[in-house]
């Protein structure tokens, strides 16, 4: 971060360019600008993600770009957009937790293996708001708040540009990881309306979906609305099993549940555009979404098991609970501009709005501490509600510059940006989060409603503003490059660049490479969101407590007992990003590309170590410092932990043989290898050294696994879509390489007692479809993990006494196999 950067420079930068570049334009701007040269194979779908040209295609790109269309989304056959994306891109990966909290109700999309919030989510080319929701136990994500791409219907959705480098120079934070920008259906012509359903093979699971897409036009050909609505249920799924701690535990059955959420939602996607004048259009487009989900907490054993879960459970559940947490989540956006050209220069001005609000609800629950001191308990417990929204005021303008001194023209782009974001959380109701002065265990089981103390409103502005350049320098050679200095409030100035080039030695083969420096805001969630969870800890966890149930409290930076326990402000992750990589079309029909990058990020935002909160020494120094009677046994709060660096390629080749009447055969190879490691890791904060306290800043777990291990490092997606007359067939068969859940320290690393590391094996899924077409109407029945195929079993010290028999890291979940058919009609 530099404090004494003056945000004049990239505006006077902007004034040089433009006065340099005037003395020849003015001349040439009444002519035709001159045509791209040749490039490697130049077709494909004109991109606009990355670029500010009018006229850069998916082949001739300066940096790796994946175009996928909504043809090949629907013949993934989910109607899940992350998975659709998981199926059909190597290096974005999209596990399924469970039990987890708010992590199986937002699920988070992993790209190269980095945090999901590193990765900037556009719809139309802008910024698209985050989730309220913050992932804080002990999935893949862990600490980020990230945006929930769930909350977009597939069937709105045109195609999908997924930029694989970082792009804060050009679009600001969060472009550390990559871009996904969601292209929207356009235009009043044609629509469709589709059923689909299906259930796992197991018998659970079921799911429906309908969802219906068509435009009207507006006053004649001057414009359009088209609409997208969508509405779906699915069942909850459940593999846990029963505890085998003993024949007694044994003989009470399956009480957990773990698998996916029962959910209903409802979405509604609106996008619009008027013809004002030949040379200035409104748009516009929006979207509502409902959402409300349930999952469970862990079981907590009543009177009939061996050992209860409390003396006070008989007096309500003595069979024992399965507490469930319900998340009623709504979704909002708006987005409203005017864009037109004058005089050759393109220009966008825009607004935009965009929030999410959750509620959230503990339902067959209980509070013991409630229930000891007043007799009685609710069981269903209003939890809080958490916010986060934002609002950006756009200007974007662009202009392909013809000089006299260069071949080609330069297409000169600069603009600027006012973003203003805000989280909040609302305390819930008295029962959900009561502890009383008894010492009996307080607050909702399962999920503990967020307490006055955790209430907070906070807020921050952020002004940006940036330069984008690009042009062919020679008939072969493409440059561009882009610097962007932004201002937020509460950390202060950054500044972001790039140089990307890309050299065409034929018009088969071409290599390419970038640079670029990049950061991510710490979100507002990171710095303000606090809360007090039930945990399970197994042996060895960095609280050092015995292994168990434990309630465990995440505080904000600037809380009391953080900063008393080490805490400090949090900066801005800071990356650097390299690629470089080939692009070969030995013929027509074969199209290959490999690209390797590095990304390194210093001042990496995670979730601090467990601070355990029940050591003498501890309880002693905050009682001396005016706070005693904590609801939890352990604490702990997000802190710029570590550098990492992220190493890998990625390879993506299409070959499409044409067989005349015998049809069309489509293969397309993609993989990734992606490794990351921790670089360096953050001195412990020195209040703590001082006490004595045995802490860690990041366990081994989060060095090791969460921050690098715990997705596979490596993925292959091999795919087949034949299609002949009216029939066409797809086959899908995905590789997930090895992943690893690691013990928390080496201190606790112990083989005779099974406290170990545990690598799950590589694993192979196969997806088939196959469609008919009749007319207007299309019939697609499909499986799924056709084969079945389930990850390796949890070793015993991670399967909470063998109730919880699969990982949360899974990449493809543990559903098994899920049969499905879809009807669609077209027009």
């Amino acid at each position: 971060m530099s404090k004494r950067f003056n945000p004049t420079v990239p505006a006077r930068l902007s004034a040089a360019v433009l006065i340099a570049l005037a003395g020849t334009a003015a001349a040439q701007d009444a002519t035709a600008p001159t045509p791209p040269p040749a490039k490697a194979k130049n077709l494909g779908t004109v991109i606009v993600t990355g670029t500010r040209a009018s006229d850069r295609t998916e082949s001739s790109s300066l940096t790796p770009i994946d175009v996928v269309s909504a043809k090949v989304l629907q013949q993934t056959g989910t109607n899940d957009l992350p998975t659709a994306l998981a199926r059909i891109i190597p290096s974005l990966n999209f596990p399924r937790p469970a039990a987890a909290d708010t992590a199986d109700t937002q699920r988070p999309a992993q790209l190269r293996g980095l945090s999901p919030d590193e990765v900037l989510v556009l719809v139309d080319g802008k910024r698209w708001h985050s989730g309220a929701m913050v992932l804080t136990n002990g999935v893949l994500g862990r600490g980020s708040q990230a945006v929930d791409l769930n909350t977009i219907p597939v069937d709105a959705i045109d195609h999908i540009e997924v930029l694989r480098d970082g792009a804060s120079a050009q679009y600001g934070s969060d472009a550390i990881a990559g871009v996904i920008n969601i292209i929207l259906k356009k235009g009043a012509a044609g629509g469709d309306v589709q059923v689909t359903g299906g259930q796992y093979s197991a018998g659970d699971g079921r799911q429906w979906q309908g969802s219906a897409n068509f435009g009207i036009p507006l006053a004649g050909d001057k414009g359009w609305i088209r609409f997208t609505l969508q509405d779906g249920n699915e069942d909850y799924t459940n593999r846990a099993r029963p505890d085998n701690r003993s024949p007694a535990w044994e003989a009470l059955g399956v009480n957990y549940h773990q698998g996916d959420p029962a959910v209903h939602d409802q979405n509604l996607m609106i996008n619009s555009q008027y013809d004002i004048t030949p040379d200035v259009q409104f748009y516009a487009f929006g979207h509502y979404g409902h959402r409300n989900s349930t999952s469970p907490a862990f079981f907590r054993y009543g009177t009939n098991a061996p050992t209860p879960n409390n003396a006070l459970i008989g007096q309500v559940y003595p069979d024992g609970f399965l507490p469930l947490e319900n998340a009623n989540s709504t979704d909002q956006s708006l987005v409203a501009g005017f864009r037109g050209t004058l005089d050759g220069w393109r220009w966008d001005l825009s607004g935009n709005y965009g929030g999410n609000r959750v509620s959230y609800e503990t339902q067959h629950s209980l509070n013991y501490a409630y229930l000891h001191d007043f007799g009685s308990t609710p069981t269903i417990f209003h939890d809080g509600i958490l916010r986060a929204a934002q609002q950006a005021l756009d200007l974007d303008i662009a202009k392909d510059v013809s000089t006299s001194w260069l071949p080609n023209p330069v297409t000169v782009a600069f603009g600027a940006e006012y973003l203003r974001q805000t989280y909040g959380i609302d305390a819930g109701a008295l029962p959900s989060w009561y502890v009383g002065t008894s010492g009996v265990s307080g607050g909702a089981q399962g999920f503990a409603g967020w307490q006055p103390v955790n209430a907070v409103d906070a807020s921050r502005q952020d002004v940006a503003e940036y330069l984008d350049l690009e042009t062919n320098l020679t008939d072969k050679l493409g440059i561009s490059a882009a610097v962007r200095h932004e201002h937020y409030n509460d950390f202060g100035n950054t500044t972001s660049g790039s140089l990307a080039g890309r050299f065409d030695f034929t018009d088969r083969f071409a290599l390419r490479a970038s640079a670029s420096t990049g950061f991510r805001a710490p979100t507002l969630g990171q710095q303000y969101f606090s809360q007090t969870s039930s945990l399970f800890y197994a042996t060895g966890n960095s609280a050092g407590l015995p292994t168990g149930i434990y309630n465990s409290g995440l505080v904000s930076v600037n809380s009391p007992i953080a900063q008393l326990l080490g805490a400090e402000a949090l900066k801005p992750e800071k990356s650097e990003n390299f690629t470089f990589g080939a692009v070969w079309n030995p013929t027509d029909a074969v199209n290959l590309s490999l690209d390797l990058y590095q990304i390194d990020i210093q001042n990496r935002i995670a979730l601090s170590g467990a601070i355990s909160t029940t050591a003498p020494v501890v309880v002693n120094y905050l009682a001396a410092n005016g706070i005693s009677n904590l609801n939890y046994s352990s604490i702990s709060y997000f802190t710029n932990a570590a550098d990492t660096r992220t190493r890998g390629v990625d390879f993506v080749g299409t070959y499409v043989a044409s067989l005349g009447d015998a049809g069309t055969l489509t293969s397309t190879l993609s993989a990734n290898y992606n490794q990351n490691v921790v670089t360096q890791v953050k001195p412990n904060p020195a209040v703590l050294t001082n006490l004595g306290v045995a802490y860690t800043r990041l366990s081994r777990q989060d060095i090791k696994g969460y921050l690098a291990n715990s997705a596979p490092q490596s993925k292959l997606i091999l795919s087949e879509q034949y299609a002949v007359g009216s029939w066409s067939f797809t086959g899908t068969l995905t590789r997930y390489g090895r992943y690893t859940s690691y013990v928390s320290s080496l201190a606790a690393y112990n083989v005779a007692t099974g406290v170990v590391d545990q690598t799950f094996t590589p694993k192979w899924v196969l997806d088939l479809a196959a469609s008919y077409r009749l007319n207007n109407w299309t019939f697609t029945i499909g499986a799924d993990d056709a084969t079945d195929t389930y990850p390796d079993v949890n070793i015993a010290n991670n399967s909470n006494h063998g109730t919880l028999p699969y990982s949360t890291f899974s990449p493809f979940g543990y559903n098994g196999a899920y049969v499905y058919g879809t009807v669609r009609y077209s027009w």
